[in-house]
């Protein structure tokens, strides 16, 4: 009964590509520079599987004889957000990046959403999402008028008060969004971001939803799909893959119920894919400059990965990973273009393989092919040889 489990530390960048400073990301090094601010950060049972071991990382330990194989993935797609890393992940690579608008949207994209949502929007900036709504909840809730912002990632966020706009007519605000954003408009994501609380005191809920661009081709995730495999997808994976290729879903709260819902899949008896995003690290540390946030998520981590382990079968694949690098030590707020670290655990695998620079983060949905059995045409080079 093969199993590939793979859990995304979303944002959790190793150190900076050698193109990053054409994203304006150069000196961006998310987990070495949490490391250089945070006072006693040790992170033992990561060190343990090898993630000190990887070439030329900073801010952790060498560990001696590490249970697992390591190595680092640069990024070949063009881009840096959420759904470009995902997606790779699972074997797309993407020659062209998703369009980003960091003076605010055309015109006529603004006013042909109105027309279609029949109101007024406010916003129309780039910002992140906690200004935002500090800056023009009151406005919002004295008008009625959603918010639209943007960021410098290829995304459309709409953001309303629950007491406002219900949830449910926000999602339908986001569909329309989606509809209309396609072709050389076609944002990475569209993003319903409700909120709660009064003036001063404006809240982000757990009820965000993304809505994505169908996949461009298919991914191991479809493959996998066809054959008869289950494909369970814990946290934002359906978002962003927009539920194709997936068997059953479930979202989450935070990290440690992301690890949780994990640990309960784990347990039951199926064959095929399982796929977790703990946006945490992203959402609430990497956008909002918290490093301090950053390494307490990073270190609470850490402490369930005895249990993720203990709960493996004898034939299960552990893939950690991340998506892109969001370095909360950096003026910016926005996602770092960096390397992601790849570790690797299983019963079965060698321990101590160094698997040095993959050169795409397409190499996990090669191997996760490879390993069940799966005949997939989608990018990337497999490194099951190595370490079986």
């Amino acid at each position: 009964m093969k199993r590939s489990i793979i859990i995304v530390l979303d944002s959790f960048g190793i150190g900076q590509l050698p193109d990053a400073a054409k994203y304006g990301d150069e000196g961006s090094d998310t987990l070495g520079n949490i490391a250089l601010k945070v006072k006693n950060f040790s992170l033992p049972n990561l060190e343990s599987l090898g993630l000190g071991n990887i070439d030329n990382i900073k801010g952790v330990n060498y560990f001696k004889n590490p249970i697992g194989c390591f190595g680092k993935m640069a990024e070949k797609s063009m881009g840096k957000d959420t759904t470009t890393g995902h997606w790779e992940l699972a074997g797309i690579i993407l020659e062209k990046p998703f369009p980003v608008y960091p003076n605010g949207f055309p015109e006529e994209i603004i006013s042909s959403f109105e027309s279609a949502i029949k109101t007024s929007t406010i916003g129309n900036i780039a910002a992140s999402g906690t200004e935002i709504i500090n800056m023009l909840g009151d406005q919002h809730v004295k008008t009625g008028y959603p918010i639209i912002y943007t960021s410098a990632d290829s995304v459309f966020q709409i953001a309303a008060h629950e007491d406002i706009i219900p949830v449910e007519k926000l999602y339908e605000m986001c569909k329309i969004a989606r509809d209309m954003l396609k072709g050389d408009n076609g944002v990475g994501r569209v993003i319903a971001r409700p909120f709660i609380g009064s003036s001063g005191n404006y809240k982000r809920t757990v009820r965000r939803k993304d809505f994505s661009l169908d996949p461009i081709s298919k991914t191991v995730l479809d493959y996998a799909y066809e054959k008869g495999l289950s494909v369970k997808a814990i946290g934002k994976i359906e978002d962003i893959f927009n539920n194709q290729g997936i068997t059953h879903s479930v979202h989450t709260n935070n990290n440690m119920d992301g690890v949780d819902k994990t640990i309960e899949f784990i347990k039951e008896d199926f064959e095929g894919i399982l796929f977790t995003n703990l946006v945490d690290f992203d959402m609430l540390y990497g956008h909002r400059n918290d490093y301090e946030g950053y390494a307490k998520a990073l270190i609470e981590f850490d402490n369930r990965i005895t249990e993720i382990l203990n709960v493996l079968k004898e034939d299960d694949m552990l893939i950690l990973t991340a998506d892109h690098g969001c370095d909360p030590t950096t003026e910016s707020t926005d996602h770092s273009r960096e390397y992601v670290p790849l570790i690797v655990y299983g019963k079965k695998f060698k321990k101590n393989v160094n698997l040095n620079t993959r050169s795409s983060f397409a190499d996990v949905a090669a191997t996760i092919a490879d390993y069940l059995d799966i005949k997939a045409d989608i990018k990337g080079e497999s490194f099951l040889n190595i370490i079986k």
